[in-house]
């Protein structure tokens, strides 16, 4: 049996979320807690296998709240998010400090999305109550970690953070200019690590497909752009992909690539409405394979699910490469799981050291 205990602010709120889990018979809401200072009391009480975290809270909010859990007792944390460039923000940064995903606020709109969000909700819980969450290091922040991994200082641009160790490069000639990541939840951080370890000069595109909605884009990009050296944006149809750049796909539309005679262009669209996921990191993989073949590099990150597995099986029918984040370091394995099960992982790759192995592949 799975102990949860729900902690938001509105009676609704608490209501819904403790139904909908509790439609599943493995689930049991054993407390629900009005703000943060009760959660706390009743996470200490109840020691639950995963909490619910709202994150504007009387008394004490949801950030501060999170950081007590993952300071004194850690364990995952989902937290319930507004869908505004504000909610984003703040389940980003409660993201960095250790939540390892979020649920929508707008559950009381009747929406024929209502059964979905219910689904991912109660996976959500039962995959990641699974999993042993440790406390960010020192600072208790992913952010920490990263800026132990980069040493801010100024570049010639004056305005990026510069990587503090850069993997030596193999000798031979560069074999792949294009990566294509995919990645679901417990995703932000993990994209975060990975990015942070590139160096400004980094000789390929990115294209990212994180399964987030519209209004997180844009923050999630914008958040990472702050702290790698490499630039990163939300992908615009009709721009040209260079090197050194990530583009992160915006929410709710998938992102392609199309190889132009001289240059390789970044296609937005709604196409196909049908997806399970928009953006779907199959539908950007495949365009991969078509688009450049051998030259991609294909990077499936933690997730639930498959998405992106027969992009992969499509890229290296072409001849690229593929690389599959370990286990032991996904807050869900379901996408890298399913590309190794399938056979096409070229390599299984710890979070921490998948920088490092993005770039020695290229020459691969």
């Amino acid at each position: 049996m799975i102990h949860v205990v729900v902690v938001d602010d509105s009676a609704f709120m608490r209501k819904a979320i403790s139904t909908m889990l509790e439609k599943d018979p493995d689930i049991k809401v054993v407390a629900t807690g009005r703000d943060g200072e009760e959660g706390l009391e009743l996470v200490r009480k109840h020691n639950p296998d995963v909490v619910t975290l709202d994150i504007e809270m009387p008394r004490m909010d949801g950030l501060t709240a999170l950081r007590h859990i993952m300071m004194e007792m850690p364990r995952p944390v989902l937290m319930v998010s507004s869908l505004t460039v504000e909610g984003a923000e703040a389940t980003l940064k409660a993201m960095e400090l250790g939540a390892v995903d979020f649920i929508p606020k707008q559950l009381s709109k009747v929406s024929l999305d209502i059964v979905k969000i219910e689904d991912d909700l109660r996976a959500k819980v039962k995959l990641i109550a699974k999993r042993k969450v440790r406390a960010p290091s020192s600072a208790r922040s992913v952010a920490s970690q990263v800026s132990a991994l980069t040493r801010q200082v100024v570049s010639e641009r004056g305005d990026r953070p510069t990587a503090e160790r850069r993997p030596v490069r193999p000798g031979g000639p560069q074999l792949h200019d294009v990566v294509a990541i995919g990645v679901s939840t417990g995703g932000p951080p993990a994209v975060q690590k990975v990015l942070s370890r590139l160096p400004k000069d980094f000789p390929a595109g990115i294209v990212i497909a994180q399964h987030m909605p519209a209004a997180f884009t844009g923050p999630f990009a914008k958040r990472l752009d702050g702290v790698c050296a490499i630039s990163v944006k939300e992908a615009e149809h009709g721009e040209r992909l260079v090197p050194g750049v990530a583009y992160v796909s915006p929410g709710g539309r998938h992102l392609r690539i199309d190889q132009k005679i001289s240059r390789i262009e970044l296609s937005i669209s709604d196409e196909p409405r049908e997806a399970l996921y928009k953006p779907s990191a199959t539908v950007m993989i495949e365009s991969v394979a078509q688009g450049v073949g051998r030259r991609g590099l294909g990077v499936i990150l933690t997730g639930m699910g498959s998405d992106g597995m027969e992009g992969v099986r499509a890229l290296k029918q072409k001849g690229g490469r593929a690389l599959a984040q370990s286990d032991a370091t996904c807050v869900v394995y379901g996408m890298p799981k399913a590309v190794v099960d399938a056979g096409l992982a070229d390599e299984i790759v710890d979070i921490d050291d998948m920088g490092d192995a993005i770039i020695t592949n290229l020459y691969k």
